[in-house]
């Protein structure tokens, strides 16, 4: 009841969100943020969910600055969102890999599954308010299709960027 308890908040505060991002009214508190930090405590608050799974993280964090300025809680719900569709759309064994890098602009994170993955159509749209990609009866994912559109529109305000690669039956990156 807790977690589903957590989930219903992140969706209602999603949509205020995106609401206000339509809007161009978000207000971001930027402060240092050490990526690193962030990503081990978004792991570890996952943990209940991992075990549930059966799922392996392989952690490379290899960014050489890994601070950045943030909305550090814009940026964990980022985070957040796209571990919790890394699980959700997972295959029986799922295996997530999460790393960092660096490029000239500053800090490049990579979540990676070994997932159902996504056609080149729904890799299109992923980022679409509302949209939801077809996976027939093969998953009971729960969700109104606002997190990719949120995660979207944060990076936007944050004048970062976002992409996805995806292979149908072998996962998303």
């Amino acid at each position: 009841i807790k977690e589903e308890n957590k989930r219903m908040n992140k969706q209602v505060e999603a949509i205020l969100h995106s609401a206000l991002l339509e809007k161009q009214e978000i207000k971001l508190n930027l402060q240092p943020i050490d990526v690193h930090e962030a990503l081990k405590a978004n792991i570890d608050n996952l943990q209940l969910q991992l075990q549930h799974k059966n799922c392996r993280v392989d952690v490379h964090l290899e960014a050489t600055h890994p601070v950045i300025e943030t909305d550090e809680v814009h940026f964990n719900n980022i985070i957040s969102n796209l571990l919790d569709n890394a699980i959700k759309y997972s295959k029986d064994t799922p295996e997530i890999a999460v790393s960092t890098s660096d490029n000239k602009k500053g800090v490049v994170i990579t979540v990676a599954d070994n997932g159902i993955g996504m056609s080149k159509e729904t890799v299109a749209r992923i980022f679409e308010k509302f949209y939801r990609a077809h996976t027939g009866n093969l998953h009971n994912v729960k969700g109104f299709g606002l997190g990719l559109a949120y995660v979207k529109a944060i990076m936007d305000a944050h004048h970062g960027k976002i992409r996805v690669e995806s292979t149908p039956g072998k996962g998303s990156r």
